[in-house]
Formats: structure tokens, C-alpha cells, sequence
């Protein structure tokens, strides 16, 4: 079989078109401010309220960035940006579903398109899980500051528990004082004694990240209209929680705090970036939504980019404040910024904290949520996967099945799951994927220079360089555990492809394919 078959390419009409077959026909209501506070919604939340701490102060396998954090989130910043010039131009070009996944299709061939959709899979679902994760700390940490108790067992996943449990017997043996913990693993070790057991299984399970998990399902089915507005109130609310924790923080801040910057130099600059890469994800989610946007070639590239700006200005703010506020040290929680205002004694200021987390959490799993369903859609209209995800409810025009079948897993592991090392999974399927969107662009401005580009990434081929380097780069600086996590992903997604999808393809089963491989 000729190697050039598994790299046929689908033509950028034949994408568009597929957009206007009615059983897979979706809704265009979107507009440019639906789409920035899309973007804004999906990346302003666990990143910021969250993943910084560890950033911050480190962790098991990597270093921290100290108050030299604000560095690393203008690295990320250009890489992002870099990255974001090259989705809004495919994106305006190419207005469906798949986001990266059919820019892949039209320029690299399906097999690369079929690597980069498994990818993008992995990166929305894992990510669901981490902000569902940390949207159950925050919850729980509002509901204590109303002096309101939730079983323990009940809100912390099994491997953490197990581990902190652990923890707490080597001190016990050790006769040391458990107080040395730090409080979450406190908190995971007694809650994992308080357990019911059944045959010696110890019955821990994140109960309230399942639930906003299948409640936010419900919401997504019911229509894409009714979303976006609802993904806008919350938008609103967790940026008035922001502007609350900067102006109050602002008073408490003392510069000694941000003595030594950067502790561990460059090193930890460069780690802190690849873990704070996870507050940047979702301004590419926008993508996904490109066949339910009005005038895409106008609004898609507006609703990325502002939404980059926006996230970018917010992000420094925070950080500066943040740890400006307490020393570095004690910002590795999952809940740093209450942290910070419960360093001071400012236990009011927290509780208002953690409720804008909850509310900010919220909107990012949202948009996560909406994301992977119609990357799952898109490949199932390709006959990729089977022909069942590529549903549409008669009534609400949404793909109805992935969105359900999406909520059931995410929540099912969301209940189960480390916070720390979905993160990192995350981060680097993200970033696998900018590269390949940045290579894309480089080959389609070389295939089809003449095509017309609403939108046209500025100084080619000097950005989607820039892109790959810089996205290479945070990627190396990711653990090695997650480099093999990612690469067991992907051989399983190859294996699936050449023994199932390969044989089910759309384009492959086309009776009428030119010798370039491309269909008409």
C-alpha cells in the first residue's frame, strides 16, 4: 500500500461545504463578543486560580519560577500569540468544526489529521478533568467558609488520598509531627482515614467534580445560544472576583515578598512556563466553534486574539499581586490565591475569593466541555470514528451524543484523578497541536499562495517559526513521565487509526480522488 494514501488531503472547499449538509448543519449565532468572552471563559480559571501555585512554588519533579512567574507568563504570552496569529487565519479560512484537526486535514494529509484530532481529545478531556478537580477544591473551600461541612472522602480523588495517606504513616513511624504536612495533604490523609470500606477498598471519590461535570452536560445540549450567554454571565462575575483580588491584594502586598525573583534563575522561569502554559488553554477552543459563528472570516480572528490580549493583562496582574502578597513557599496549593489572602489573616477576603473561583472554574470547563464534543463531531463526519458521534439533536442543533458521552467520561475520571499530572498532560497535547496548526500554515502558504485569506498571519514564515520553536520549547521543559504518558496516547491512537479508521475513511472510500491524493 502506498505510504502517500494515509496522507490524503481534503481541499478547503470540500471542508466548507461538508458545513452545509442539513443532518449536520449547526446553528451560526455567535458573534465577536460571544466569542472573546468564549475565550476569556476557557482560559481565565483553574490556570490562574490554580495550576500558578505549583508554578509558583514548585513541585515534586520540577523547580519553581518564584515571583519571576510574571516572566514566564510573558513567555507563554509570545508563544501564544504566536500560535493564536496562526488558528485566526486558518480559522477565517476554514469557518467548521475541527478546529486544528481539519486544518491538519487540508494541509498535512489525514493521517496527520487523525493524530492531531486523538491529540486534541486528549487535551480537551484532560483538561475537563483538571478543572473539574480544582473547581471541587474551590467549592468545598466556599462551602467551609459558610462553616458548612462536605465529607472529605467525599471531595479528593483516590491517588491523592492514597499518597497523602502515606505521607502521614512515615511520619507517624518516623514519630515526626504530622503538622509538618502540608494542609491539602493533611486534609487528603484524613479523609482517606474517615472512609468507608468495602472488602478493604477504601470508597474516596471527588463527588462534586462529577456533578458540575453532568450538570454543565445538561446545559450544553439544551442549545449553542443558551450557552454562550450563559458562559458570558459567569465571564462577568469571575472578572469582577479578579478586579476584587487586585485591589484589595494590592494593599497587602510587601516587596520583600519578591525577594529572591527569580530563586532558581532561569530554570525555573522556563518550568514555571511550561506549567502555567495550562492558563493560555482555551483561547484555541474558540476554533471550535467556528461553524456555529456569524461572518467567521470577521469575528473568529477578533474573538482569538482579543481574547489572548485580555487573559495576558489579567495573568501579570495577578501574578504580581499574588506573590507579592506571601512568600513563594506557601503558594503550592490548589487554591493559592485564597492562600494568599488566608496568609494575612484576611479569611473574608478568601471566602469572596473562592466563590469567584467556583464561578470562574465554571465558565472554563464550560468551554472545555463545548470544545471536545465537536472535535469528536467533525472526526465522525469524516467517518474517522463511528458515524453515531456525528448526530445532531433534531431539535437544539448540537451533537447531542459527544456532548453526553463526553460528560459521562470526563466526570467518571474527573472523580478519580490527580490534579498535578492531568495538568501537565494537558499542557503538552496543547502544545503539540500549535505546532502542527504553525507547520500547516507554512505548507499552505507554499501549496495554495493565491488562495483568498480573510485574515493572513503577519510576517510568514517568521511567526509559525516562531510558533513551533517556542511551543517545542515548553514542551521540553515538561517531565519526562508526561512525555511517555503523551506518547502511550498517541501509539494507541495510531493503532486505532490503521486498524479501524483507515478502512472507515470518507476520503479513502471516495470514488473520485486525483493522483495528488486530494479529493475535488
Amino acid at each position: 500500500m502506498p505510504i502517500a494514501r494515509f496522507f490524503r488531503r481534503k481541499s478547503l472547499d470540500q471542508l466548507v461545504g461538508e458545513t452545509v449538509v442539513p443532518q449536520h448543519q449547526l446553528k451560526r449565532v455567535l458573534g465577536p463578543i460571544q466569542l472573546t468572552a468564549m475565550g476569556v471563559g476557557a482560559a481565565v480559571g483553574a490556570g490562574i486560580f490554580s495550576s500558578i501555585g505549583t508554578a509558583v512554588a514548585g513541585g515534586a519533579e520540577h523547580v519553581g519560577a518564584g515571583p519571576a512567574i510574571v516572566v514566564s507568563f510573558l513567555l507563554v504570552a509570545a508563544a501564544c500569540a504566536l500560535a493564536g496569529f496562526c488558528y485566526a487565519e486558518f480559522a477565517a479560512m476554514v469557518p467548521t468544526s475541527g478546529s486544528a484537526y481539519t486544518y491538519a486535514y487540508a494541509t498535512l494529509g489525514e493521517l496527520v489529521a487523525w493524530v492531531i484530532g486523538w491529540d486534541l481529545i486528549l487535551e480537551y478531556a484532560v483538561g475537563n478533568v483538571a478543572v473539574a478537580i480544582s473547581w471541587s477544591g474551590y467549592f468545598q473551600q466556599l462551602l467551609r467558609g459558610l462553616n458548612l461541612d462536605w465529607p472529605g472522602w467525599l471531595g479528593v480523588d483516590y491517588r491523592t488520598a492514597l499518597q497523602a495517606a502515606r505521607q502521614a504513616a512515615e511520619l507517624s513511624a518516623a514519630q515526626a509531627d504530622l503538622s509538618a504536612l502540608a494542609p491539602d495533604v493533611q486534609f487528603a490523609a484524613a479523609a482517606w482515614a474517615a472512609a468507608p470500606q468495602v472488602a478493604g477498598l477504601h470508597l474516596v471519590f471527588n463527588l462534586p467534580a462529577f456533578l458540575i461535570v453532568m450538570l454543565l452536560t445538561a446545559i450544553l445540549v439544551l442549545g449553542i445560544r443558551e450557552s454562550a450567554w450563559f458562559n458570558a454571565a459567569m465571564v462577568a462575575v469571575k472578572l469582577l472576583i479578579i478586579f476584587f483580588f487586585l485591589l484589595v491584594g494590592a494593599f497587602y502586598v510587601q516587596p520583600a515578598n519578591w525577594t529572591p525573583f527569580a530563586p532558581h534563575g532561569f530554570r525555573g522561569i522556563s518550568m514555571g512556563a511550561a506549567i502555567i502554559f495550562f492558563a493560555y488553554i482555551g483561547f484555541d477552543a474558540v476554533s471550535t466553534v467556528a461553524e456555529e459563528t456569524r461572518q467567521p472570516q470577521r469575528n473568529m480572528p477578533i474573538g482569538i486574539l482579543a481574547s489572548l490580549v485580555v487573559c495576558t493583562v489579567l495573568y501579570i496582574a495577578v501574578a504580581g499581586v499574588l506573590t507579592g502578597m506571601a512568600p513563594a513557599a506557601q503558594l503550592g496549593t490548589a487554591e493559592p490565591l485564597a492562600t494568599a489572602f488566608a496568609a494575612r489573616g484576611i479569611h473574608w477576603a478568601a471566602g469572596i475569593v473562592a466563590l469567584g473561583a467556583v464561578v470562574a472554574t465554571t465558565s472554563v470547563l464550560f468551554v472545555f466541555q463545548l470544545g471536545q464534543p465537536r472535535i469528536l463531531f467533525s472526526m465522525a463526519r469524516d467517518r474517522l470514528l463511528p458515524d453515531w458521534a456525528a448526530r445532531v439533536h433534531p431539535r437544539f442543533r448540537t451533537p447531542h451524543i459527544t456532548t453526553i458521552l463526553t460528560g459521562v467520561l470526563v466526570a467518571g475520571f474527573a472523580g478519580v484523578s490527580n490534579i498535578n499530572e492531568v495538568v501537565e498532560l494537558c499542557n503538552i497535547g496543547t502544545l503539540f497541536a500549535f505546532v502542527l496548526v504553525a507547520a500547516g500554515i507554512l505548507i499552505l502558504r507554499r501549496a495554495e499562495p493565491n488562495r483568498p485569506r480573510p485574515f493572513r498571519t503577519p510576517w510568514v514564515p517568521w511567526v509559525p517559526l516562531g510558533a513551533i520553536a517556542t511551543c517545542a520549547w515548553l514542551m521540553r521543559e515538561l517531565p519526562e513521565k508526561t512525555w511517555k504518558r503523551f506518547l502511550y496516547w498517541l501509539v494507541a491512537g495510531l493503532v486505532i487509526y490503521f486498524f479501524y479508521s483507515f478502512r472507515r475513511s470518507r476520503l479513502h472510500n471516495s470514488p473520485h480522488r486525483n493522483p495528488a491524493g486530494r479529493s475535488p
